[in-house]
């Protein structure tokens, strides 16, 4: 029997008799002949089918029956690719019981979101939708890729521990041995202390947050992809790392991702990291903010929704960007960990990377003293005690360090320009989700 072939592969095959394997993507019957198109993971294949035997056999399938078929490789300019099957001999390997909830063969799925989500497993099938998490499997492996060349090693942490990474009340509970424990907000803590040990790491792993939103931009289940780097300057060390690993990314989904791309039609649209990212402090961007919409915003202590938007349209209109830092954030709106400004401490050596008008990652430099974390917990009001084994490695020389954390759907969902981040997950988890 001859080898599989992926359908991307069959116009290097004309005149040779080849195997297809795939879902039956559409059957169109004809007065003379009949047309089968099947799908696999790389693409469409187009078979012609004049023998009447298969044309009754498979005009009663139901789309997404799992077939393969053998047959010749001839050239046809008219046929999608310039090449089609003929004469195929089709074999049903799993017959679909029932019809699809939406056609799978058109150009985009027709059906609302909430129908996509409910049959998801389904709805991911259709090239498009395919697509998405094709982008953000290239931009996880281009993660790594890039972190592996600056000398960082992979971690996994754990997502059973025993305290709140941030100290706040936003964590999903849950019952161990008969102790109270959480699902991980983040790898935070076991990041840093992996700092001591390999200088340079990162994960790609789940992250959970127990907050009872239902927004276009929030799930309580997602993907962070986490840096963590030792031996730092500052912050701005920290900022450098992050734009080389998102040039990266873009840039790989242009070149290794084409088909993707097209199907989304994101050529034009792939955005701009220039090599040196605009940057201004979260003072500047309040002033340059109020100062357009004519109001006082001096008092605030972050940046609302509205105000990522226009730093978005200022760093394409003023930089030719489509990512801007915001740095040194107030003290009082950051974790416990985060490094204080040595010029002014009420403010911190962070950031934000606002993309496209939408924070896509925080970041910064980490405080790496043991006297300054006593400080942290003192000032804050919290109990030192569920930290000891973090608070241990910075008793014996912990280096100057920070790092970022980057949510993949909300990436993507920008990339793509998606209205809502439950597009660009696969199974979402939120406020009213947990199937399938």
């Amino acid at each position: 029997m001859e080898a599989r072939i992926w359908t991307s592969e069959v116009g290097d095959h004309v005149g040779d008799s080849v195997r297809l394997a795939g879902w039956l993507h559409r059957f169109r019957r004809l007065s003379n002949v009949s047309f089968l198109i099947l799908r696999d993971a790389r693409g469409l294949a187009q078979a012609v089918v004049e023998d009447e035997a298969v044309v009754e056999r498979v005009g009663r399938l139901h789309h997404e029956s799992a077939i393969q078929l053998t047959g010749t490789v001839v050239a046809n300019p008219a046929a999608p690719g310039g090449v089609e099957i003929s004469g195929p001999r089709v074999e049903v390997l799993s017959e679909a019981v029932a019809p699809m909830p939406f056609d799978l063969f058109r150009p985009t799925v027709q059906a609302p979101l909430p129908t996509l989500l409910d049959h998801a497993p389904l709805a991911l099938r259709h090239p498009r939708q395919r697509a998405l998490f094709t982008l953000s499997a290239v931009s996880m492996r281009v993660f790594r890729a890039t972190l592996d060349t600056l000398g960082f090693t992979e971690i996994q942490t754990p997502k059973i521990v025993g305290s709140a990474t941030e100290g706040g009340a936003n964590v999903f509970t849950l019952d161990y041995m008969g102790r109270p424990a959480y699902l991980s907000q983040s790898p935070q803590l076991y990041k840093q202390l992996m700092v001591g040990v390999f200088e340079r790491v990162y994960e790609v792993g789940p992250a959970f947050r127990a907050e009872p939103h239902d927004t276009p931009r929030h799930l309580n289940e997602f993907v962070s992809l986490d840096v963590e780097v030792g031996f730092i300057r500052d912050h701005r060390d920290v900022m450098v790392v992050l734009a080389r690993v998102l040039r990266a990314m873009v840039e790989a989904i242009r070149s290794e991702a084409p088909e993707a791309v097209r199907l989304l039609a994101i050529e034009a649209k792939l955005p701009r990291i220039p090599e040196v990212v605009p940057a201004v402090t979260f003072r500047e961007a309040l002033a340059l903010i109020g100062e357009d919409m004519g109001q006082d915003l001096s008092n605030e202590h972050d940046l609302a929704l509205v105000h990522e938007r226009w730093l978005g349209e200022w760093a394409l209109r003023e930089h030719g960007s489509d990512v801007v830092f915001v740095t040194g954030y107030p003290a009082a709106t950051k974790p416990f960990y985060t490094y204080p400004d040595p010029a002014e401490p009420t403010y911190t050596n962070s950031f934000d990377l606002i993309f496209r008008g939408v924070e896509l990652v925080s970041g910064g430099q980490r405080l790496h003293r043991h006297e300054d974390y006593v400080r942290a917990f003192a000032a804050r009001g919290m109990n030192a005690g569920p930290f000891e084994g973090f608070l241990e490695a910075f008793r014996h020389g912990m280096p100057p360090h920070g790092g970022f954390a980057i949510g993949l759907e909300r990436w993507v969902a920008q990339l793509v320009n998606a209205p809502n981040v439950r597009e660009t997950t696969l199974f979402p988890r939120d406020l009213n989700r947990l199937a399938p």
